[in-house]
């Protein structure tokens, strides 16, 4: 496949990430659950058919559709983001787009589970990124080792803000493995301490089993 038509198949992608996102948060105003329905309906689509899905070949042939269990209203917040209070760094290194950089926005705290870190990406096109690891990571039908992803703002995956001012609407039922947990050729930034979690997230994709 040439560069060109790589990149404009990467585009299309992001494209609909972007769309089924901004469906997901007009359902979910009203109806979470049915938002959760889209999101899920609309990735199983993606990974099936189109040409940047991140499954193996051997993968797509038997894919019949992502673990994702039935949505759990328990699990959505609208949480503040408590600014932090000294300027906090990061780069992460990708072996597909080479060192990424990161700067804290501030923490959110989940009731019941602790705090997690919400990161801004400094680069070009910007974008908050939330990641988390939870108890269940690494563990057979758990989730992802690395941890997976809640927001990616610069990539589509936008719950929206909360009604109050300074808050992001935290949903974990929307968790999902990045790219590089169906193909280990990708490089994904992973979540860090700050975004680790000693508890068991039981809503989410799952890793298939």
């Amino acid at each position: 496949m040439s560069d060109s038509i790589g990149s404009l198949q990467l585009a299309d992608w992001r494209r609909r990430v972007f769309g089924l996102y901004s469906g997901v948060r007009q359902l979910s105003v009203h109806d979470p659950a049915a938002g959760h329905e889209l999101w899920a309906s609309g990735r199983d689509e993606l990974f099936a058919g189109h040409p940047q899905s991140p499954l193996l070949p051997d993968d797509r042939a038997r894919f019949t559709g992502l673990t994702v269990p039935r949505y759990d209203p328990d699990w959505r917040f609208e949480l503040e983001v408590r600014r932090a209070d000294e300027p906090v760094r990061i780069t992460v290194d990708s072996a597909t787009d080479g060192p990424i950089p990161f700067s804290l926005v501030g923490t959110v705290r989940v009731p019941g589970l602790g705090t997690l870190d919400v990161w801004r990406l400094t680069g070009y096109g910007g974008g908050l990124f939330l990641p988390v690891k939870d108890g269940l990571a690494g563990r057979p039908g758990g989730t992802y080792g690395g941890g997976r992803y809640l927001l990616d703002t610069v990539k589509g995956a936008d719950l929206g803000p909360g009604v109050l001012i300074d808050s992001l609407v935290i949903d974990f039922n929307f968790a999902y493995n990045p790219s590089c947990a169906y193909d280990p050729s990708w490089s994904c930034p992973l979540a860090q301490a700050g975004n680790t979690l000693r508890d068991e997230i039981p809503v989410g994709e799952r890793m298939p089993r």
